[in-house]
């Protein structure tokens, strides 16, 4: 199974951090969140990563490199203008090839073991598979619910359910109905659920969406006091 690190947004929130550095390269406990990533991928057994860039694109490609420092290998996707996540998942498909593959969002920090995603045969035809988190502060009703079944539905207006971790597998027919250009997953999401293609699990460890300084600076603090 191939990987793919999205690492190409502008990171608007964490201005003026991202002025002159991709959020994906921000430091959490000594480690770009980027770089998290990729090696919990590689002790995972990941042996391929293709990360999509934009915003700063350089840096990001001079610090990844073609990913051998970490004994896997890394190819880019390249959007002329950031494509959101839909949209720039469709742009990579070329190099994600036809197989169900795995999806990390670049702007968090997560402690999920991938490997458990690896066995891709639980994946059917056009359909996901995501990992669920609890409910933080700043997104406190969730995004989705969960049942014990582990299909993925509607979050009622007024209900709790939990938040979506932006770690997901997707087959490659998922995308085959979008049309190339700049698109959100949300819709894609919300459409599988009507027809029952979206399955799920819950991950209690740890997680943190960095969307501002404030939150990148406590989650910092935590990783690295608990080393």
């Amino acid at each position: 199974m191939k990987a793919m690190i999205l690492a190409a947004g502008l990171g608007e929130r964490m201005r003026p951090l991202t002025d002159h550095t991709p959020k994906p390269l921000l430091q959490v406990g000594g480690k770009a969140l980027i770089e998290h990533h990729i090696l919990r991928l590689a002790d995972a057994g990941f042996s391929e990563v293709v990360i999509n860039v934009s915003h700063l694109a350089q840096q990001i490609t001079d610090f990844c490199g073609d990913g051998s420092r970490w004994g896997l290998t890394v190819e880019y996707s390249h959007e002329d203008q950031p494509l959101e996540t839909a949209g720039g998942i469709h742009r990579a498909l070329p190099l994600l090839g036809r197989q169900p593959f795995l999806v990390i969002n670049g702007d968090i920090w997560i402690d999920y073991d991938f490997g458990q995603l690896r066995d891709y045969r639980f994946v059917a035809e056009e359909s996901a598979h995501l990992v669920m988190v609890r409910n933080r502060p700043q997104h406190p009703n969730g995004d989705f619910l969960l049942e014990s079944d582990g299909r993925v539905r509607e979050l009622p207006p007024g209900e709790l359910g939990l938040t979506y971790a932006g770690v997901g597998v997707y087959s490659a027919a998922f995308f085959s109905g979008m049309r190339p250009g700049k698109l959100a997953l949300r819709p894609l999401l919300d459409d599988a659920i009507r027809q029952q293609r979206l399955t799920g699990e819950y991950h209690p460890g740890g997680w943190e969406d960095v969307g501002t300084p404030e939150r990148l600076r406590a989650l910092d603090e935590a990783v690295s006091s608990s080393r």
